[in-house]
């Protein structure tokens, strides 16, 4: 962060507003300060604060009391701090509530959720038009960012590669309705305009997508300058190096943020009740339409899934993706049904010990 920039005040700098300044008035009568979470290195965090960027790490109270990785701060996070600024360090002491979340369940067989970034006002779901482009894989991406709570919105990269621009982009609206999608080239600086709206001062933007997609290319754009490094892509099947290796949040000229993440291999569902329906309400609605309100969409009568299906205006790939991410969320929610058991379980347990050791001895 530079140094004049460190002096403006934090809530037009680093995008405080309204939503949080009733969490945070009790804490500034307290003598506390607030900061955002701009880096997370194995439980040390960087911190922009009005004293330019502090290292700072959790107290011993919010470790204690932390359940899971959500109690824990993440990218994107605001939160109350005690700043020693004459040590470039600080102690964190609360997480202030998210208005947003995106999460992935983490790689594994284990169930343990990964937040990628938080206090987002607008993800950008970066495909690349080249053989990375996959609407399967878009669908997945759509779920959890509607479910995040901010507002998808789609970016075709390295569109400067694309013979059929206008057909590519025609497919992906067929599986986002209603999503805002915007076709661009970094490196020839093509259609860069567009994501202006979204960058206004104070709001901020995560970059999600494979490696390769051209995320690192696209932040250095609109940064003006070389604030990540980019590699070429691999000979053969486009695929990237994983140049970005952590999550981190940039500030942009025009006073916008934005939280640059790694590519992602692997992107299983972590929730995805409400953001499952938004991402595939063309389905939900015919499914409303079917004769029988608990229709399987295989040999009942009446069944208008089918009939858009014989009729050519749904298309039997994208079914097959519904039901197959249907399966997996219900798969997912009985996981995490018994490890939300184990947790009570395991928070019942503290509180007898703690009960224990603070019980008179007679």
């Amino acid at each position: 962060m530079q140094e004049e920039s460190a002096r403006e005040p934090i809530s037009k700098v680093f995008g405080l507003e309204r939503f949080f300044a009733g969490h945070v008035s009790p804490f500034i009568e307290q003598g506390f300060e607030v900061g955002r979470i701009a880096l997370e290195h194995k439980r040390l965090y960087r911190i922009l604060t009005e004293h330019g960027e502090l290292l700072g790490e959790v107290s011993g109270k919010l470790r204690y009391e932390a359940a899971g990785r959500e109690d824990y701060p993440a990218v994107g996070d605001w939160v109350v701090i005690s700043a020693r600024p004459h040590e470039q360090k600080a102690t964190i002491h609360a997480i202030l509530p998210r208005k947003s979340k995106f999460s992935r369940k983490a790689a594994g067989e284990g169930v343990e959720e990964q937040i990628v970034a938080t206090n987002v006002d607008t993800v950008f779901l970066v495909n690349a038009l080249n053989n990375d482009y996959n609407l399967r894989r878009l669908e997945r991406y759509l779920i959890l960012a509607w479910e995040s709570g901010a507002s998808p919105v789609i970016v075709l990269s390295k569109s400067d590669l694309c013979d059929d621009l206008e057909n590519k982009i025609a497919e992906v609206e067929s599986v986002a309705v209603g999503v805002p999608v915007h076709a661009i080239s970094s490196e020839q600086g093509e259609g860069l305009d567009a994501l202006a709206p979204y960058l206004g001062e104070g709001k901020t933007v995560a970059l999600l997508g494979s490696s390769g997609v051209g995320k690192s290319t696209l932040i250095n754009r609109l940064s003006g300058r070389n604030v990540q490094l980019v590699k070429e892509v691999r000979e053969g099947d486009d695929r990237g190096r994983h140049t970005t290796t952590h999550r981190e949040l940039f500030q942009l000229p025009g006073g916008g943020l934005m939280i640059d993440t790694p590519g992602m291999r692997e992107l299983q569902l972590w929730e995805g009740d409400e953001g499952f329906r938004d991402a595939f309400d063309d389905i939900e609605t015919l499914a409303a339409q079917c004769r029988f309100s608990d229709c399987l969409h295989a040999k009942e009568p009446g069944c208008a899934i089918r009939l858009a299906i014989e009729e050519g205006t749904l298309d039997r790939s994208r079914f097959d993706s519904y039901r197959k991410l249907q399966r997996e969320l219900a798969h997912q929610a009985r996981k995490e049904d018994a490890r939300m058991r184990a947790a009570e379980k395991d928070k019942w347990k503290k509180i007898n010990m703690a009960l224990r050791q603070t019980k008179p001895k007679r």
